[in-house]
């Protein structure tokens, strides 16, 4: 668990370009919980379908997503079988400077569809897990073993209530505090 926590700040220090703070990083670094949690993923996963752009409507706070607004995530296939990841928003205000990071993810256990991985800097690949998903791929609930991460995502800039509330129910039976999240602002 605290090697999830050192890769996605690795990551974060990649979108940064600051690599001074890595080594103090590591040394202290803490686990996440996941005794508190389930992260059972969804059985079946369909990634031509899931590929695309998402748009963030909520995500716990974490250092390499704070203060940005109008994020979205975009996935394509790579030629070699990869999944191309670019994340991006704006800071601050919609009007603010553009941020975006390009990654990649994997799904690297055919048997667990849902349990992907996404790497932003170099072979360091962090837990993606796709926890809910709609029959229709317009809404998606994404955390991974750690109960520090989770992401609200969805095709439109904007929910509807019936599944914006179903989706906060879930992810309260799956044990995460909803109350931590923080609504992103979309682009209408």
């Amino acid at each position: 668990m605290v090697f999830d926590v050192i890769l996605i700040y690795l990551n974060y220090l990649h979108m940064k370009k600051n690599w001074g703070f890595a080594g103090l990083f590591l040394l202290l670094t803490g686990c996440c919980n996941s005794n508190n949690i389930n992260s059972v993923t969804v059985s079946e996963l369909d990634l031509n379908r899931y590929i695309g752009q998402w748009y963030e409507i909520a995500r716990f706070d974490h250092s390499f997503e704070r203060g940005l607004v109008g994020c979205t995530a975009n996935y394509s296939f790579k030629d070699d079988g990869t999944i191309r990841v670019i994340n991006a928003g704006y800071k601050k205000t919609l009007d603010g400077t553009y941020k975006e990071s390009e990654g990649k993810a994997r799904r690297p256990n055919d048997a667990e569809p849902g349990k992907l991985e996404v790497a932003f800097f170099a072979n360091f690949y962090s837990d993606y897990y796709v926890l809910e998903l709609d029959s229709a791929y317009t809404y998606a609930l994404v955390g991974s073993k750690c109960d520090r991460y989770l992401w609200i995502l969805s095709r439109t800039p904007e929910m509807d209530s019936i599944n914006l509330n179903f989706v906060l129910k879930r992810a309260e039976e799956r044990g995460y505090d909803t109350k931590k999240l923080i609504w992103v602002e979309q682009i209408k």
